[in-house]
């Protein structure tokens, strides 16, 4: 993880408001790991992100507790490490992480947690009781765990289609939006991840070595890595949801907007890890999964606004991206809505 990731300064006071007194303890602890404690009184401020993993590493080991004081059961130090002893052990990720949530749920009081599969849509839900809704923060961390620990058992980051929380938005939510995906919905029946089915049947093949160098660098390696909100694919894609499909530019349209070559633009994208048309697809496909949860919006429109020819077209992009149907993934999250 480069330093040029940073995290919202809002998550550092999230993680400190029940693990650390406020106070000269609070500011000791910042010291400790590089943040400097008068950008808690700065809102849009932001620290690196691995200074935010330092962080996380120090209230884990003063605490005895991998989850910032947010169970009454804590979850103590060296649970990550058990955690993934028992799931690297398992043929596949469907194994892996029915092995690690069954952990978590015996080790958390208030959220224990399932695998469904569903043909061709996998999610993992929070069987929570009918207290009142935890935090944001406390969900956010929870999907941190468990989706770091799954991509490191696969050897590939696990695309996520769509995050429901029970919780209200909170103030803040451009970093969960970039860290895990830009379909978050709240105010949900449930609070539940939901991903593509066939990631479940992904191979784990990790040695006792890759554990101990996954160990010695957590938890900043599942802190998901993503790109700086003001990065080049960032700003791009922002400027592709305010347009309507049909106005998207192409590549030397682009360019000239942004005051560069198109060789250029394509070397800047290159860089991040992006291609414009990757771009374009991953804006296609959020903007479907967000509409695909309106009922009263119906394919043929939907195709439409992204910019297909017909409703076909759009079916097979989007079983490309998902690995699922527009019709099914709509059905799921209807029915969990009704």
């Amino acid at each position: 993880m480069s330093e040029k990731d940073t995290i919202s300064i809002q998550l550092v006071r999230e993680a400190l408001l029940q693990s650390c007194a406020p106070g000269t303890a609070t500011d000791e602890v910042l010291h400790k790991v590089g943040i400097d404690p008068a950008l808690l009184l700065s809102p849009g401020a932001r620290v690196p992100a691995t200074a935010y993993a330092r962080l996380w590493r120090l209230l884990a080991r003063r605490g005895d507790d991998e989850f910032f004081g947010m169970d009454p059961r804590q979850l103590k130090s060296g649970s990550l490490a058990f955690l993934c002893r028992c799931a690297m052990v398992q043929p596949n990720l469907a194994a892996g992480l029915t092995s690690g949530l069954g952990f978590l749920s015996l080790m958390l009081e208030h959220l224990p947690a399932q695998l469904v599969r569903q043909q061709s849509l996998a999610e993992i839900v929070l069987l929570e009781d009918d207290q009142a809704p935890r935090r944001a923060f406390t969900y956010f961390t929870y999907w941190m765990i468990v989706h770091g620990v799954a991509c490191w058992l696969a050897g590939r980051r696990i695309p996520i289609m769509a995050i429901e929380l029970r919780c209200p938005a909170p103030d803040f939510c451009d970093d969960y939006q970039v860290m895990f995906s830009e379909n978050l919905r709240f105010d949900r029946p449930r609070t539940r991840m939901i991903f593509a089915a066939d990631c479940l049947d992904l191979p784990i093949k990790r040695s006792p070595e890759e554990l101990k160098r996954f160990l010695a660098h957590a938890p900043a390696n599942i802190l998901v890595k993503y790109r700086d909100p003001e990065s080049l694919a960032s700003r791009i894609k922002h400027d592709l949801r305010q347009l309507p499909a049909e106005q998207w530019p192409e590549t030397e349209a682009l360019a000239h907007q942004l005051c560069m070559s198109a060789s250029t633009l394509r070397r800047r994208l290159a860089e991040e890890g992006q291609t414009w048309q990757g771009l374009k697809d991953s804006v296609r496909k959020e903007l479907a999964i967000v509409w695909l949860a309106e009922p009263s919006i119906s394919f043929v429109e939907i195709a439409a606004r992204l910019g297909f020819a017909d409703a076909s077209s759009f079916y097979k992009a989007f079983r490309k991206w998902s690995g699922t149907n527009p019709g099914h993934y709509r059905s799921l999250i209807l029915n969990e809505a009704s």
